[in-house]
């Protein structure tokens, strides 16, 4: 297995208007087991508003990685995550259609999301 990343990201302002379909850049391209639809992964991330700036939410501020089914995310991170090695580091800018919808009650509905996320393990 691939060595972890050791420190919570800084993600940069993204320049110019939010996308209308999901970016994908890898920042570190790992070496570990390749994570495909359906996997469970776990993983450390940063998430940010696209527009601010603002982190809404992160793994790292709760001392321990995540584990959970892809099936059961946002479309962004299925989309975003497939492809992806244990010991990768990825950000993805997500538009509302493929986050929480452009309108509705989820406090996140209708913004574009940029995560940059650590691929800790696969399965």
């Amino acid at each position: 297995m691939s060595e972890p990343m050791r420190d919570k990201p800084e993600i940069d302002f993204v320049e110019g208007p939010p996308p209308v379909e999901l970016v994908v850049t890898d920042i570190v391209v790992g070496d570990g087991q390749q994570a495909s639809p359906g996997d469970q992964v776990t993983v450390h991330y940063v998430g940010v508003d696209f527009e601010t700036g603002e982190q809404f939410d992160a793994s790292w501020d709760r001392g321990e990685p995540i584990r959970f089914p892809l099936a059961g995310l946002i479309a962004g991170w299925q989309e975003g995550i497939p492809g992806m090695q244990v010991g990768g580091r990825r950000q993805l800018v997500i538009p509302p259609a493929l986050a929480y919808g452009d309108s509705g009650s989820h406090r996140l509905a209708g913004r574009t999301l940029v995560f940059v996320i650590d691929l800790l393990g696969v399965g």
